[in-house]
């Protein structure tokens, strides 16, 4: 009864593995290698696909930032009966379509919005349409992705070590950067590749606030209204296997670190 039930599950998780990679091992060999090459040598490709990587890397370096602060503060309960609203609010984004996220963005950083506006009268700045606007809607999105992650590092951490640090007199900064973060370092690399991953692929709220830069997700998007379902596969294709090209190199990299 006991290898039935084995088999059992082995079923549907071979049932959903194969839900999972099949539509994107189609996906990777639908279009001939050929075109897939001949759509990287397409200066507007090639820049739609760094322009993703290399906004997506910046904002994921900006979670690691300012989200280490508020997972610690979060997981070591500094918020006391608040600490469950403030979760909440952190967690948000997940439940926001991203269209209405874009919309959000646009209210505050927009030319006429609460902080954009301030920055336009005063600096003569402008944040839609550019770089930053896209950096911020990926960040915005991604960042509950990190935050979740190292919460539950610092939650689950040996507290033990970090008493021991304190008793031989320690300060709370000292003991921060030295014996906590090293601690969690294996969750702040996972929630770094988690907040890529979801900054990378990031589409709604990102075309609301910045056609351009064109990012890889809206050039495939452009695509396909033209009716070029060949380029938008391409290009799509090509991101994907870049995409897994980074994330392995990470990984390699995230376990020599541990």
């Amino acid at each position: 009864m006991k290898v039935f039930f084995r088999w059992i599950l082995a079923v549907f998780a071979l049932i959903s593995i194969l839900f999972i990679i099949f539509p994107l091992l189609r996906l990777i060999t639908y279009p001939k290698l050929t075109l897939i090459v001949s759509s990287l040598r397409d200066p507007l490709n090639l820049k739609a696909i760094f322009n993703s990587i290399f906004f997506a890397f910046i904002s994921s370096i900006l979670s690691v930032i300012f989200g280490i602060p508020l997972a610690y503060l979060i997981a070591k309960d500094h918020f006391g009966k608040l600490g469950s609203i403030i979760e909440a609010i952190c967690d948000t984004p997940l439940a926001t379509p991203h269209i209405v996220a874009g919309i959000a963005l646009l209210l505050v950083f927009g030319k006429d919005g609460l902080i954009g506006k301030i920055l336009y009268d005063t600096l003569n700045i402008k944040l839609m349409g550019t770089g930053f606007a896209v950096v911020i809607a990926m960040m915005y999105l991604s960042f509950p992705f990190f935050v979740d992650t190292v919460k539950e590092g610092f939650k689950n951490m040996d507290q033990s070590l970090e008493n021991a640090s304190r008793i031989l007199g320690a300060g709370e900064l000292h003991t921060f950067f030295l014996v906590n973060i090293p601690l969690i370092k294996g969750h702040i690399i996972s929630g770094f590749l988690s907040a890529f991953a979801r900054a990378i692929s990031e589409f709604g709220a990102v075309i609301i606030v910045a056609y351009y830069p064109m990012t890889a997700p809206i050039r495939i998007y452009d695509a396909y209204t033209q009716y070029n379902l060949e380029t938008s596969i391409s290009i799509a294709a090509a991101l994907l296997i870049i995409s897994l090209l980074i994330f392995v190199i990470l990984r390699i990299i995230g376990r020599r670190v541990k």
